[in-house]
């Protein structure tokens, strides 16, 4: 089935940034899931080319393009390449649009041109050791003292939190009889700001996730951004975009497992002929064709959405949740029909299923997901 989302101007986009990949990520692959992050040369020859901050306006840096559908051909690109990392999706998918709508032009200014130069690498810290897709249970706090905030408690599991040079930390602030939460930008350097070690990790090895520490952390209240008070309804309104860009990470794993799979049991022989000819692995083959033609179309569907303004919550919410759960049944099987070898590191499917664990967990756990979806359809 012929997909129509993407028009010539996508694909010589993908043509461009794989050519990127191949020559600047893909030798590097296993230096860096031993390292537990990509070289920083590595983001800044990316913004270089242009593949950072596209977004933003041509002042700062970018190019002004508002198509989620770059976004997308970006994270199909990475999976495809077999650079399993977030370095993209972190940064394009999800930091993008709060330095974009959130920020005053001042701090625009500020931010933005480091951003799109590779040497503003930035996290987004909103998850808590008590706190993980409850944000509304977070605990660590910022008080005011004149002209600046004083950030107390810690957060974890932050992607990029080990080489960031900026933090968007969600913080409790205290408005509204202490309820109130802000985003507050923390620079690497600030006293009484620790960045932790990457923590070593099932999977996607070379994208550095780590532990961040506040502690009598100053930073100017002029830091703060969107509105104050408001922080947790910020986060909330960038999550369907986050979760989208999950999705169509899972989908593109699914296919690239999915291609695997086609490839090995057409070459492998047993009891004198090729796993294909057996049914059983010809109905198991055509199954999974079939759900990620079906999940490919939705999630498209959302992607456009996405574009429109029209994408709900719980629409992303779902595409997340069934793009994840597709993509574990998908890459589990195709590792089955691999045998022994799938379970060897040297083979693509290895890496791919414990890649694909996290999926399911991040960006909002699949329970919760489907919590959401249910809670929309009966009007709660």
């Amino acid at each position: 089935m012929h997909r129509t989302l993407y028009e010539p101007d996508h694909e010589a986009f993908r043509s461009a940034f794989r050519t990127f990949l191949d020559r600047e990520a893909v030798p590097y692959v296993e230096k860096w899931e031993q390292d537990g992050t990509p070289d920083r040369d590595f983001i800044v020859k990316a913004a270089e080319a242009g593949f950072l901050g596209f977004e933003f306006a041509p002042e700062h840096g970018g190019l002004g393009i508002d198509d989620f559908r770059y976004n997308a051909v970006m994270t199909e690109e990475v999976v495809f390449s077999g650079m399993a990392g977030d370095t993209f999706s972190m940064q394009n998918d999800i930091i993008v649009p709060y330095l974009l709508e959130l920020t005053t032009a001042e701090q625009k200014a500020r931010w933005l041109p480091q951003f799109v130069s590779g040497s503003g690498v930035t996290a987004l810290a909103m998850t808590e050791p008590g706190a993980g897709s409850d944000l509304a249970s977070i605990t660590t706090s910022a008080r005011r003292e004149a002209d600046e905030l004083v950030i107390n408690g810690s957060k974890t599991f932050i992607t990029s939190g080990a080489t960031c040079d900026l933090a968007i930390v969600l913080v409790r602030t205290g408005e509204r009889d202490g309820r109130g939460t802000s985003l507050v930008v923390v620079e690497n350097g600030t006293p009484g700001f620790e960045r932790g070690h990457p923590m070593t990790k099932i999977g996607r090895k070379a994208q550095d996730t780590a532990e961040l520490f506040f502690a009598d952390c100053r930073v100017p209240v002029d830091n703060i951004i969107g509105e104050p008070g408001r922080g947790f309804g910020h986060a909330i309104a960038n999550l369907p975009r986050e979760r989208l860009s999950i999705a169509v990470s899972a989908v593109a794993s699914a296919r690239q497992a999915y291609g695997l799979a086609l490839e090995h049991t057409q070459q492998r022989v047993a009891f004198g002929a090729p796993l294909s000819n057996l049914q059983s692995v010809r109905m198991t083959l055509g199954e999974i064709h079939t759900d990620i033609l079906i999940l490919q179309e939705y999630v498209d569907r959302c992607v456009l959405a996405l574009n429109a303004g029209e994408l709900t919550a719980e629409e992303s919410a779902g595409a997340k949740f069934k793009a994840t759960d597709l993509q574990w049944a998908v890459v589990d099987r195709v590792l089955q029909l691999f045998g022994g070898y799938g379970y060897m590191e040297e083979y693509p499917i290895a890496r791919i299923w414990r890649d694909a664990r996290i999926q399911r967990i991040y960006g909002g756990s699949n329970e919760v997901m489907k919590d959401l979806v249910g809670r929309a359809v009966v009007g709660r």
